[in-house]
């Protein structure tokens, strides 16, 4: 849904891409990075407090200037000319190492998950949506952007964030799932509380494996109509 919305936003920040003038724009793609590294560093180690909160807070506002920097690398790059395929690589590169590193980061914080693994699994379902999306590449069609898009996951996550921030304000708790039935359980990777880290991790999760199937299946169609 949100995928819809690069147009505009093209348009939007084509001020400022005018003066930046001749910036190499893998400044721009690597400055994300590091960003992105720092906002993975606070999710990790936010406590279930005052001051938890303000870390978590502080690591969404962290991860939308990244993706302002990590948006504005191609439209730089496009307004120069210089747009080439090592560019395209660096940035899906740096975009996948971001999707895992934001969902693992997430995994880590012991406070809203019980176990690290489930944000593996996360990252490893959003690697595989993402990679039918290239594959399709690979074999001479189109990239496809069906199922659940990067920009909506991103969306998802980042309001689980800012509900884990203010769970961890206001000593609250998330929905004890343990009563219910045991696919709630398993759907949410193995934890027993709905809180916002263990949402965000769960749409990952079945958000790539949604987004996998969706992509082979439209990638399939295409071949076997060729």
């Amino acid at each position: 849904m949100f995928e819809k919305m690069r147009d505009s936003w093209t348009k939007m920040v084509q001020p400022l891409v005018v003066r930046m003038g001749d910036l190499d724009p893998s400044v721009l793609t690597w400055t994300s990075l590091a960003i992105s590294i720092v906002s993975f560093y606070l999710i990790a180690v936010a406590e279930g407090n005052s001051e938890g909160a303000m870390m978590i807070t502080g690591a969404v506002v962290l991860v939308l200037i990244a993706g302002v920097f990590d948006a504005l690398d191609g439209a730089l790059a496009r307004h120069q000319g210089t747009a080439g395929p090592y560019g395209d690589f660096l940035d899906h590169t740096i975009d996948r190492v971001v999707d895992v590193g934001l969902v693992v980061a997430i995994g880590y914080n012991s406070v809203f998950v019980v176990d690290p693994m489930a944000g593996w699994a996360a990252a490893l379902l959003t690697l595989l949506g993402s990679y039918m999306g290239t594959q399709a590449q690979s074999v001479g069609l189109g990239r496809l952007y069906g199922g659940f898009s990067r920009a909506d996951r991103l969306v998802v996550t980042l309001g689980g964030l800012l509900w884990a921030a203010w769970q961890a304000s206001s000593g609250g708790s998330g929905l004890d799932i343990s009563s219910f039935h045991e696919y709630a359980h398993w759907a949410l990777l193995g934890n027993a509380e709905l809180n916002g880290m263990t949402l965000a991790l769960a749409v990952s999760f079945w958000g790539g494996l949604y987004t996998f199937v969706v992509r082979f299946i439209e990638t399939r169609k295409q071949l076997m109509a060729n």
